[in-house]
C-alpha cells in the first residue's frame, strides 16, 4: 500500500498564507462597506424602502459570511495551480462589491449603485464559469454571493423606483 507524501512544510505554509491573503482582501471590502453603512447620510435614512427589504442589522453578518465564502472560493481556485484568467473576473467582483456599498449607503448615488450591482449580476456568473473550469467547489462557493446580489439588485431597484 503506497501513501501519498505530504507536501513540504513550506508549501503548506504558503497555502495558509495565501488563504490569509484572500481573507484579508475580502476583509478590506467588508471594512469599507461597514464604514459606508456607519456614515450613511440622513438622506439615505429618510428613503422609502420596500417592505420586504431586510433590516439594516442583517447586512453586516450577511456580508461577513458571504465575503468569507468569496475569499475561500478565490483560494480554492488559486490552489488549482492552473490558468489565472478567472482572477480578472474575481478582482472585478471585489472591486464592484467594494464600490456598491459606499454608492448606495453613503453617497446617495442609488442609480449608480444599481448600475454597479447589475454589472455584478453578470460578472459573478462569468467568474463562476471560469472558476468551475478548475474548481467546482470554488464556483459553488459563489452561489450564495450571487443570490444575495440578485436580491440586493431588487432592493436597490425598488429604492430607486420608490424615491
Amino acid at each position: 500500500m503506497s501513501t501519498v507524501p505530504s507536501p513540504p512544510t513550506h508549501h503548506r505554509r504558503l497555502r495558509w498564507q495565501a488563504l490569509a491573503g484572500f481573507i484579508a482582501m475580502s476583509a478590506v471590502v467588508g471594512v469599507v462597506a461597514a464604514l459606508a453603512v456607519a456614515t450613511r447620510s440622513e438622506t439615505h435614512n429618510a428613503l422609502v424602502r420596500p417592505s420586504w427589504a431586510p433590516p439594516g442589522w442583517l447586512y453586516g453578518p450577511m456580508w461577513a459570511v458571504l465575503l468569507l465564502m468569496v475569499a475561500i472560493a478565490g483560494w480554492c481556485y488559486w490552489r488549482t495551480d492552473g490558468e489565472t484568467r478567472g482572477f480578472a473576473f474575481y478582482g472585478l467582483c471585489l472591486l464592484l462589491t467594494l464600490l456598491w456599498t459606499p454608492l448606495f449607503f453613503a453617497g446617495g448615488a442609488h442609480v449608480l449603485a444599481l448600475a454597479d450591482v447589475v454589472v455584478l449580476d453578470f460578472v459573478v456568473p462569468v467568474t463562476m464559469m471560469e472558476f468551475a473550469r478548475r474548481s467546482k467547489l470554488a464556483a459553488w462557493l459563489l452561489v450564495p454571493y450571487l443570490l444575495w446580489l440578485l436580491f440586493s439588485t431588487a432592493v436597490n431597484a425598488a429604492v430607486v423606483w420608490l424615491n
